[in-house]
């Protein structure tokens, strides 16, 4: 009997040979040459040699998209939660606790948790209560010095990596490789972590935490502001989490692990994922005119005005994500068609699914991963990309009370138009 994780955090495959027997490995390379075919293991199954089958073993109330959650929201509880479920658990290990980028909401967050966690803590005690941090990012560029910022505001230990275009272009092949997928804003958003992780690894680092999940949870995406009611809001959310497998969390682990490092993921936790998906999405929904915009139940859960978390403008920053090219070099690796289905693909906006793209008409005509493509929504979409510069200290008007967020950005490939920097956050 074998089993994975609940949300599939770490990766999982099956194959099954010619005779007969049964393989399980959590890289596709180790099934690419001895099965005949094999396939993602689903996560939150249970895999029985008796039966030959699969079982779910993992079934929250949310996974049933039909079930709209009705409680209401609890900006402490919700803090509560990140705080004990992940966060707390990360810090309390024996080994020495880093924290990889600080640049965008969900990582900045994590961090900022961890920094007031950390003391008293068996890891304190062992290794010191100052967290280390790290950012990578073309040099010069906006996404560092916001890293900077944040880290000086927690009093962090900060390690800044930079690399140069070229250097993205050359990992390119190699971060296929590891990562075993040719999805087009997946490879684009593993190669800096990917540089990164072997920076980090070199330090003698083992084990980084990062916000991944934060996204799917609370609807983060810039096309969540089309959602066209909370039903449909929740039912994306949902659809997101499930498929989370094959993306964020693909990327989080393969481009760690392939230098040896161990990313935990505290928003995944299963304790925090079942408080997140219980709020009644009428929360989640993007509001502009009441203040309330992308992720503001999490926003709001940690403005504390008394011992703030992060600087405002941190914390009310609007989402950015960029996706281009890759070409089609995982084919060489993986030539076999049971590689090719394991790699997600569909029509997508702003990191949408193909069901979201029709809460506006427009999208159908602008299919691209990038969040500018959410026309109508980016304050530098494609359509107007130059009428707007934002200050990165002003808080909207709007969004007094709430705020905007931002994301993973990668923007070393010449052809993007937007600002050169590079940054993960989870």
């Amino acid at each position: 009997m074998a089993a994975r994780d609940a949300i599939g955090v770490t990766p999982l495959y099956i194959g099954w040979g010619i005779d007969g027997s049964v393989w399980i490995s959590s890289e596709m390379e180790a099934l690419n040459d001895e099965c005949e075919h094999f396939e993602i293991f689903p996560p939150g199954h249970l895999y029985s040699s008796k039966t030959g089958g699969f079982s779910r073993w993992y079934s929250p109330p949310w996974y049933d998209e039909a079930i709209i959650p009705s409680v209401p929201y609890n900006p402490l509880a919700l803090r509560k939660a990140l705080e004990k479920a992940g966060v707390g658990k990360a810090a309390d290990d024996r080994r020495p606790l880093r924290h990889p980028a600080l640049r965008g909401l969900d990582s900045s967050l994590v961090a900022a948790v961890a920094v007031r966690h950390l003391a008293g803590t068996e890891a304190a005690k062992r290794w010191g209560t100052k967290l280390h941090s790290f950012c990578v990012g073309l040099e010069g560029s906006p996404d560092l010095k916001a890293a900077r910022e944040v880290a000086d505001y927690l009093g962090t230990l900060h390690h800044e990596f930079h690399f140069t275009a070229q250097d993205g272009i050359d990992a390119i092949e190699d971060v296929i490789y590891h990562t075993e997928t040719y999805d087009v804003a997946t490879i684009r958003a593993s190669t800096p972590m990917f540089l990164m992780s072997r920076k980090i690894k070199s330090l003698g680092v083992k084990m980084v935490i990062s916000g991944e999940g934060s996204d799917e949870l609370f609807g983060g995406y810039l096309y969540f502001h089309k959602a066209p009611d909370k039903e449909e809001f929740h039912r994306e959310t949902c659809r997101k989490v499930k498929a989370l497998h094959q993306y964020d969390c693909l990327r989080a682990n393969k481009a760690t692990s392939a230098w040896g490092l161990e990313a935990r993921v505290p928003f995944l936790d299963k304790e925090f994922i079942n408080q997140a998906m219980s709020i009644d999405p009428e929360w989640k929904m993007v509001r502009p005119d009441l203040g309330s915009i992308e992720k503001w139940v999490l926003r709001k859960a940690f403005d504390d005005e008394e011992q703030p978390f992060l600087p405002k403008h941190i914390l009310y920053r609007q989402k950015e994500q960029f996706s281009d090219g890759v070409g089609m070099i995982f084919e060489r690796f993986f030539p076999q068609k049971s590689a090719i289905l394991t790699v997600p693909g569909g029509p997508s906006v702003a990191c949408s699914t193909a069901k979201a793209i029709e809460w506006d008409a427009q999208w159908s005509a602008n299919l691209d991963p990038s969040g500018r493509a959410a026309l109508g929504v980016h304050l530098a979409a494609y359509d107007h990309e130059h009428e707007h510069e934002q200050d990165p200290k002003h808080v909207p008007d709007t969004i007094a009370a709430g705020g905007s967020k931002k994301p993973r950005t990668i923007g070393w490939v010449a052809a993007a138009a937007a600002p050169p920097g590079v940054a993960i956050e989870g």
